[in-house]
């Protein structure tokens, strides 16, 4: 199921904020809603609203200070704003505008305009976050490129070095240990600069009509043994016969073997369970892993993807970087919904109509 887009409503007038509620919400957009200035500002960071329908004249924090607040805070400057208010005069418009909103309709408004400010403004964010998405990209194949170069033959050396010294170390020496230290850490760095390169050469690929279903069977194969050791219950639900879509075969069973083993390592206690679904939804082919492990916390799922960030506790690493990588280079998409202490949804879309699927 794809992902609702989130208006909060924010009006003292309880009968506007129904209205608008229903019609937003039969437009299949999610809404929650706020009846003054201090409760907007309570209720944005937890609900987190792609937009926000304001109006001006509110008690106890009018709608000019929640929008300049808003805007203040770097976290939610981005957040579309539109204004409602029952003056119309150009003075006021122009002091909403000078504050940061990013629209002004007077009251009473006619819906269908509003609503085609609000999936104007929306359409308008969207776009702003795939550029920001793709500059932020960028950035990260060229830290790519200078890491590997500037740390690969240094690591290369101490890693080198160290096991020399360690190889001269009398069983009983104090020493030994630390160098074994040292080793086990310079591995782990030369994996992850090893995985950095394959990172930046993996664009090349070879696509060719796939079954998703085969692709799915073949990944879950690899861990057997895994599941069995650590007594994991795989669940499968499978669209029969599902449309082909170009694909490398050998990168997405990576992609999904990677996702794979980050529900594994986040499943620690019992009650172990992986639940793998396919379906076709509308225009897209889904695949999905659902597990039950602990979760991850909301403030940490925007940055799951980044190649120095993780939900584990126990250091970084490149698995779900590659998965998004790999999924983008099949013009796919991958969201993940996760609930601290019940587990995590990694929801992949493959667009047919761009895939070249019968």
């Amino acid at each position: 199921m794809e992902r609702k887009n989130k208006i909060l409503i924010v009006d003292d007038a309880e009968d506007t904020v129904e209205l608008l509620k229903k019609r937003f919400r039969a437009e299949g957009y999610d809404t929650a809603e706020a009846y003054n200035g201090e409760e907007a500002l309570a209720t944005v960071p937890a609900y987190e609203p792609d937009l926000i329908v304001l109006d001006v004249m509110m008690p106890k924090m009018d709608g000019y200070e929640v929008c300049r607040r808003l805007k203040g805070d770097e976290k939610t400057r981005y957040i579309p704003i539109v204004m409602l208010t029952a003056k119309g005069e150009v003075e006021h418009k122009i002091k909403g505008l000078d504050i940061g909103a990013d629209d002004y309709m007077a009251k009473p408004f006619d819906y269908k305009e509003l609503a085609a400010r609000v999936r104007s403004l929306l359409s308008i964010k969207a776009t702003h976050e795939k550029k920001v998405e793709e500059e932020k990209s960028g950035a990260l194949e060229q830290m790519m490129d200078q890491v590997a170069h500037e740390i690969r033959n240094p690591l290369t050396s101490i890693g080198g070095f160290a096991r020399k010294v360690y190889s001269r170390l009398s069983e009983d020496d104090p020493n030994r240990k630390y160098m074994q230290y040292i080793i086990e850490d310079v591995a782990v760095l030369e994996g992850m600069i090893k995985q950095l390169i394959e990172l930046k050469t993996m664009a090349i690929s070879i696509k060719e009509p796939s079954d998703i279903n085969s692709v799915v069977m073949d990944s879950l194969s690899v861990f057997a043994q895994d599941f069995a050791q650590k007594a994991i219950e795989v669940k499968t639900d499978l669209v029969k016969d599902p449309p082909p879509i170009q694909a490398d075969k050998k990168l997405l069973k990576r992609a999904f073997c990677n996702i794979i083993k980050n529900a594994i390592e986040a499943m620690e206690r019992e009650g172990r369970t992986l639940t793998v679904r396919s379906r076709v939804n509308g225009n897209n082919l889904e695949v999905q892993f659902s597990d039950t492990g602990i979760g991850i916390a909301k403030e940490k799922i925007k940055n799951i993807f980044d190649p120095m960030v993780t939900s584990k506790v126990y250091g970084p690493g490149l698995g779900l970087t590659f998965a998004l990588k790999i999924i983008q280079d099949h013009r796919g998409t991958i969201s993940v919904e996760s609930e601290e202490g019940r587990g995590t949804t990694f929801t992949i879309r493959f667009p047919l109509n761009s895939q070249g699927s019968a």
